[in-house]
C-alpha cells in the first residue's frame, strides 16, 4: 500500500482506531465478532434452558409478588424482583452464563467490557467469584459508588470517554491489543440466553399470567425474557417500555433493524441505549406485541410509588415498565394478571432525593404558586395562616416586592407546598382564589 491515504479496513467491525503504520495512515476497524450486524444471531430457548442449568448455583432466584397497587389499578399486578440480586439487578443472569461459557485459555486471559453501571458490575462481580480476570472501560459520568464497586470486585477499572460509546471504542481496542473477550452487555448471544432465565422463573411463580411489561434500552432483557415465556405460552403478551428519551427499539422497529437514535439525559439511564443489539432485536422483534413510550414524570413516580408502597429502591430504568401503567399507556390490560420486572434497584443515592420530589410534583403533591397580598403587617401571616389551617406544608417561602407592577403596598409570595393528594391541591387552589382572587400556579419548564 503505497498511497498514503489509503485504508485498510478489516471486515465485520464495530469500533475503530487510527494508527501509524511507518509512513502509511492505516485505519484499523475493530470488530465485535459476537455481534454482527451483517449476520445477526437469533438465540433458541433450549439456549435459555441450557443457561438455567448452568447458573443457578450462583444466581438469586428472586422473588415474584402480589403487589398492594393492584387495589387501584385495576389489574393484579406482581414484581419480579430482580433488584435483590446480589450487585442490585438482573444484568447478573447474563455475565454469569457468559463468563462459564468461556473456554479454559479465554478465562485465563480475561474478559473486557464498555458499561456504566449494571452490567460492569455483574461481570466485576461474578469473574471475581469465577477466578476470572475482568477489565471495565467506565465513561466519565459513571456513578463514583458504581466506579468504586467495581473497584472493590477485584476488577481492573479504566475511566474513559465522554460517554459509553467513546468507552465501548476503547473497550474494543483494549481487547485486541490484550488479547481479551470483549463481552456486550446487552447484545452478545450468552448475554441473551441468561436474562432469559427470569422468564423462567417467571411463568412458574405466576401461573396463568396475562402480560409481561418489560423495560428495553438495548434489547437484551426483553429478547431473553420474551423467547422464554412465549416459547411456553404463546398467548402470554409481551409489551416494551422506554423511556422517550431514548426510543431506539420503537425506532428499529419502525427502520425494520437496528438505527442510531439520538439519546438525552434520562431517569432511566440504564435505558439510554442509542442503538438496539442486533442479536436482541432479531430475537425479540417477532416476539413484542406491543412497545409503548413513557414521560420521564411518570418514572419519577413510578419511583416513588415503589418506595412507599412497595418498600422497594428501584433505579429508573427498574421502574420504567410501571411508568406505562401509571401514564395509563396499556388500558387493554385492566382486569389481567400481569408481571413487571423491577430490574435494577442501583439508583444513584445523590439523585435519589431530586427523583423523590419530582415524583411528589408529578402526582400533585408538591407544588409551587405565586399569590399577591397586602404589604401591611399581617399579610404574609394570614397567608401562612390559611395555608396551615387547611393542613398544607409550606417547604419554601419568597417574597419580592421590586418588580411588582400593581399596588406599592403589596408584595409577591412565592410559595412551595406539599399537601397530601391531588384533590388536597385542588381544595388550596380554590381557597387561595376565593381569598386573593388570582393565582399563578406553577410555573412548568420544560
Amino acid at each position: 500500500m503505497t498511497d498514503e491515504n489509503s485504508t485498510k479496513v478489516i471486515e465485520n467491525c464495530l469500533a475503530e482506531k487510527d494508527c501509524e503504520d511507518k509512513d502509511e495512515k492505516v485505519k484499523v476497524v475493530i470488530k465485535d465478532e459476537f455481534c454482527d450486524p451483517d449476520n445477526p444471531v437469533a438465540i433458541k430457548f433450549q439456549d435459555i434452558s441450557a443457561a438455567a442449568y448452568k447458573i443457578k448455583g450462583g444466581i438469586q432466584k428472586t422473588p415474584c409478588t402480589i403487589s398492594q397497587m393492584s387495589n387501584f389499578a385495576e389489574m393484579t399486578i406482581y414484581f419480579k424482583k430482580e433488584f435483590l440480586q446480589y450487585t442490585g439487578s438482573f444484568k447478573e443472569r447474563g455475565a454469569r452464563y457468559t463468563l462459564l461459557m468461556l473456554s479454559q485459555e479465554k478465562k485465563r486471559l480475561g474478559v473486557i467490557a464498555a458499561s456504566a453501571g449494571n452490567h460492569a458490575l455483574a461481570l466485576s462481580y461474578h469473574g471475581k467469584l469465577l477466578d476470572i480476570p475482568v477489565t471495565v472501560v467506565m465513561p466519565r459520568v459513571a456513578p463514583l459508588m458504581k466506579v468504586n464497586a467495581c473497584v472493590h470486585y477485584g476488577a481492573n477499572v479504566i475511566v474513559h470517554g465522554d460517554d459509553i460509546g467513546e468507552s465501548k471504542d476503547h473497550a474494543m481496542n483494549l481487547s485486541t491489543e490484550q488479547n481479551l473477550t470483549y463481552i456486550n452487555g446487552y447484545d452478545h448471544p450468552h448475554i441473551l440466553a441468561g436474562q432469559g432465565t427470569m422468564g423462567l422463573e417467571i411463568v412458574d411463580q405466576v401461573p396463568d399470567l396475562d402480560a409481561c411489561l418489560i423495560p428495553v434500552g438495548g434489547g437484551g432483557l426483553i429478547a431473553g425474557t420474551a423467547l422464554a415465556i412465549k416459547s411456553l405460552y404463546p398467548n402470554v403478551k409481551i409489551i416494551g417500555v422506554e423511556s422517550e428519551r431514548c426510543a431506539s427499539f420503537s425506532s428499529a422497529l419502525k427502520e425494520g433493524k437496528p438505527v442510531y437514535t439520538k439519546a438525552s439525559s434520562s431517569l432511566a439511564d440504564g435505558l439510554a441505549v442509542p442503538m438496539v443489539g442486533v442479536n436482541a432485536f432479531i430475537t425479540a422483534k417477532p416476539l413484542i406485541d406491543k412497545m409503548v413510550v413513557v414521560k420521564e414524570e411518570f418514572i419519577a413516580l413510578a419511583i416513588l410509588r415503589l418506595i412507599e408502597l412497595e418498600k422497594a429502591v428501584v433505579e429508573g430504568a427498574g421502574a420504567t415498565a410501571l411508568a406505562a401503567i401509571l401514564q395509563n399507556q396499556v388500558p387493554e390490560l385492566v382486569g389481567k394478571k400481569v408481571v413487571i420486572p423491577l430490574c435494577g434497584g442501583n439508583i444513584d443515592t445523590t439523585a435519589l432525593g431530586r427523583v423523590i420530589e419530582r415524583g411528589l410534583a408529578a402526582d400533585g403533591r408538591l407544588v409551587r404558586f405565586v399569590v399577591t397580598v397586602t404589604d401591611r403587617p399581617g399579610g404574609i401571616a394570614d397567608l401562612t395562616r390559611l395555608i396551615a389551617n387547611l393542613g398544607v406544608s409550606i417547604k419554601d417561602i419568597f417574597h419580592e416586592r421590586a418588580w411588582l407592577k400593581s399596588d406599592v403596598f403589596a408584595v409577591q409570595v412565592k410559595c412551595v407546598v406539599e399537601t397530601r393528594d391531588a384533590q388536597h391541591t385542588e381544595e388550596l387552589e380554590a381557597e387561595l382564589i376565593k381569598q386573593y382572587g388570582k393565582v399563578v400556579w406553577g410555573p412548568v419548564y420544560f
